[in-house]
């Protein structure tokens, strides 16, 4: 249900959405601290509202949300929500602007995923929460999630996911051939070299060239090829991050050691089933989704931490991951939030990873019971103990582009040949920067 963060956003759909963005802000968009609609927002409000009661509207994808709405309405019988699957990811994001555009339509709560999340805060489409009462919830998450939704003082969502990565790897087929688990990105290509010579057929993982995932190993390896402050965007994929991952998956395209299969496909899930795809290297989210999609290799699996950098460092970071937000718009912010608080903090937290969810919540990260929990498909491994330390070692201050909806749909068209046409990957990602850049500067923003 989760895998929808990760997928690579194709199409323009959102150029819209900031020319939006920076006309409202032009405009000076809403000067009150709740980022428009009228209200003052405060936690007071927020009691008043629930005793008043009303009706909500939240968009959402999560299939773990419906149940959240029917507990949150049997706490609240003055509250009826409303939960819509407006669309995945790109969808929803443009039948939101549209709603924003058109002033109708609007809903009161919406999901937005961390990576574009800043396109929408910075023009003031959604409601900053802090006054509700979020400024005090940052000790509650793990910090790869609050620092998404976290702009200077403003709180723009709350943490509804989170993605800390790990290695998963098939054992079945490491166990085989006689393959260690690789501790850093360099045993990881030996590992490449060692399987594909033992069985052709066999590939140490599958990778067409996707945005989120080459930013998360360039996360991962303590890079910052964006800066932003407000307007100012600076993009540069030639720090020592980005060269590193550039470096070290050079060695793996030119090898051929990467399935030349698109992620989330029929074949994807085939090559994860049968042994033809050893590891993936993804977030905290994706054990349902193997357990679904590959359940023939049931009992294969197993979960190891991400490899590193440098050996003997600890560091990872996120993929994927996603928010509640308030729009703007909305007609009842506070009673939003209320919802917002309750599904990502409160007690709809529970209910959630009880159906699969990851949390972002430390308490729940931390819990015996969670950390605890044996998972029979992964050979009765407790992986969350695995995923719960990465959380605590992504690095630190990680920031996406205001506009990285857009950049992560040309990544195809750009980095992506360096997967099918012997493209150097450092020169496609500085035709990814060439282009993001320009368009940016098209949108109005500053950029270097």
């Amino acid at each position: 249900m989760f895998n929808t963060t990760r997928r690579t956003v194709r199409g323009a759909g959102l150029a819209s959405v900031l020319a939006l963005a920076l006309t409202l802000t032009a405009c000076g968009g809403s000067s009150d601290d709740s980022g428009g609609g009228g209200d003052s927002g405060s936690p007071e409000d927020v009691k008043a509202a629930l005793d008043k009661g009303g009706d909500l509207t939240v968009w959402t994808w999560d299939s773990t949300i419906p149940q959240v709405a029917k507990d949150f309405e049997a706490a609240h019988p003055k509250v009826k929500v409303k939960v819509v699957n407006a669309g995945t990811s790109k969808d929803e994001y443009t039948a939101l602007q549209n709603a924003i555009a058109a002033g109708k339509g609007v809903p009161d709560v919406a999901q937005i995923e961390y990576f574009a999340l800043s396109q929408f805060s910075l023009s003031k489409s959604v409601t900053d929460l802090a006054p509700y009462g979020a400024d005090k919830l940052g000790d509650s998450y793990s910090p790869g999630p609050w620092n998404a939704v976290k702009t200077g003082d403003g709180v723009f969502g709350l943490p509804v996911d989170s993605g800390p990565m790990a290695l998963y790897y098939n054992k079945k087929v490491f166990d085989k051939h006689k393959i260690a688990i690789p501790t850093t990105w360099d045993e990881y290509v030996t590992a490449a070299e060692k399987l594909h010579k033992a069985d052709p057929k066999v590939f140490i993982t599958a990778d067409t060239g996707e945005a989120g995932f080459a930013t998360s190993l360039i996360w991962q390896a303590g890079g910052h090829p964006y800066t932003v402050d407000g307007t100012d965007v600076s993009i540069n994929f030639t720090d020592a991050g980005s060269t590193a991952f550039t470096k070290t998956w050079q060695k793996l395209i030119d090898g051929k050691l990467l399935a030349p299969v698109t992620s989330w496909t029929d074949e994807w899930f085939k090559g994860l089933g049968d042994g033809t795809i050893a590891t993936l290297a993804t977030g905290a989210w994706m054990p349902t989704n193997l357990k679904t999609g590959a359940p023939a290799a049931a009992g294969d699996w197993r979960v190891a931490p991400l490899p590193q950098w440098k050996a003997g460092a600890k560091a990872s970071a996120e993929s994927g991951g996603s928010s509640l937000a308030v729009p703007s718009a909305g007609k009842n912010k506070a009673l939003a939030y209320a919802f917002t608080e309750y599904a990502a903090a409160g007690a709809g937290v529970k209910s959630r990873i009880k159906d699969g969810a990851f949390p972002a919540t430390t308490a729940d990260l931390t819990s015996k019971e969670f950390l605890d929990t044996k998972f029979d498909y992964f050979g009765g491994q407790q992986i969350n103990k695995v995923f719960s330390q990465s959380a605590t070692e992504v690095v630190p201050n990680w920031t996406y582009l205001p506009f990285q909806v857009y950049s992560n749909s040309i990544f195809n068209d750009t980095v992506g040949k360096a997967y099918v046409s012997g493209t150097p990957l450092s020169e496609g990602l500085a035709n990814w920067q060439k282009q993001s850049r320009a368009y940016g500067t098209e949108q109005g923003f500053t950029v270097k």
